[in-house]
């Protein structure tokens, strides 16, 4: 078999129509209609008020601190098992991260850790869906409520998600979405924050646009960012968007198929087909190395990779990163179940046009080595 990547998108539907439309009538800007037709209905899937468009996940998240004036001495509650740019955003912001370990079924950050870690200095707390399935939200929003802190969505995994039946999205002041070419939905590169509030979402849609003003464009009384979404990614989001129920039900399914040829393999850690809020989403199949096999995520996918199977290491933790570190940040701090999965977890090839095929040559692959 040929070499199974670790992603691979699926663009068979409108993508090529609507890329043709913004070629012919020359709007590829961010000034194309696309954008706001983009906008308007991905914040309507997760039932928001208001979508911007943005050129990336990562600046969305700096957006949204900046738009909560987070500044010089706040601080902000995320976990430690994540992406770099949650905790990147806060300490941007002249802020400080504050972290929580991982809960070891889940992935996820929990309200008991969240709760252990607030302080007067606390501004808003940062939840991180992980993977594919949802943090516990509701305890997480109570809490916030109970001591007056914002609560920032980070749901760039969760496309089509939902936690309790209410859209993944949908919770806390803002959330927001990557759309980089592992998602459910891609732009290739690209981003969207959503919002109920006005004026945060007048907030960032400023930011977005360098701060330009309506009456005097280039006078500037605060520093933004040209984060704008061009209409030739919203019109392939777009597409993109018109087809996430079925890219939902294609994930589970693979998802499904890997843990029936998985499961009987004791030396494996499988993800939670489940929780009671919502069933796995399968952004991508993470799985963990037990202890008793003798080796570590690193080597297993370099094994793999000699079977030419492309495999991609979890989130290394925040804690441990060394620009972190060098600026003096998490010291003496452990997170044992995060530093676990970083060192004995790793996923399989889970992009949307994986093929049943390709999932029992990877699954016969993993068995293999660990036989």
């Amino acid at each position: 078999m040929d070499f199974v990547p670790v992603n691979e998108p699926l663009l068979d539907g409108q993508e090529k129509q609507y890329l043709m439309e913004c070629i012919d009538s020359g709007w590829i800007s961010s000034e194309g209609p696309f954008v706001q037709r983009f906008e308007t209905e991905f914040a309507a899937r997760v039932g928001r008020r208001h979508g911007i468009a943005v050129s990336n996940g990562s600046m969305a998240l700096d957006a949204t601190i900046a738009a909560l004036k987070i500044g010089s001495g706040d601080e902000v509650i995320l976990p430690t098992f994540t992406i770099i740019s949650c905790a990147a955003a806060v300490v941007r912001a002249g802020a400080k991260p504050v972290l929580v370990d991982a809960d070891a079924r889940t992935w996820n950050m929990t309200v008991e850790a969240i709760a252990a870690k607030i302080t007067p200095q606390t501004k808003a707390i940062l939840i991180v869906h992980i993977y594919g399935l949802p943090v516990d939200v509701y305890p997480i929003l109570q809490l916030a409520e109970q001591h007056g802190l914002a609560v920032i969505e980070d749901a760039a995994e969760m496309h089509g998600q939902t936690y309790k039946g209410k859209p993944c999205g949908s919770f806390g002041d803002l959330s927001t979405f990557s759309f980089y070419p592992n998602k459910h939905i891609t732009t290739g590169e690209g981003g969207m924050i959503v919002t109920d509030d006005d004026h945060l979402a007048e907030r960032c849609r400023s930011l977005r646009n360098l701060c330009f003003q309506a009456k005097q464009r280039f006078v500037h009384e605060e520093l933004g960012w040209n984060l704008r979404m061009t209409n030739l990614q919203a019109g392939l989001g777009l597409a993109q968007l018109e087809r996430l129920d079925e890219f939902v039900a294609r994930k589970r399914r693979m998802g499904q198929r890997y843990t029936e040829l998985l499961s009987d393999i004791p030396k494996l850690e499988l993800p939670l087909a489940a929780i009671s809020e919502a069933d796995n989403i399968y952004w991508v199949y993470g799985i963990v190395l037990r202890d008793s096999v003798p080796f570590n995520a690193a080597e297993a996918m370099q094994q793999l990779a000699k079977q030419k199977i492309g495999t991609r290491p979890f989130f290394w933790c925040m804690h441990e990163q060394p620009v972190f570190q060098r600026m003096g940040l998490f010291q003496g701090e452990a997170y044992p179940v995060a530093e676990r999965l970083a060192r004995r977890g790793f996923y399989l090839p889970s992009g949307m046009a994986l093929t049943n095929e390709q999932i029992e040559h990877v699954a016969l692959a993993v068995r293999s080595m660990l036989a």
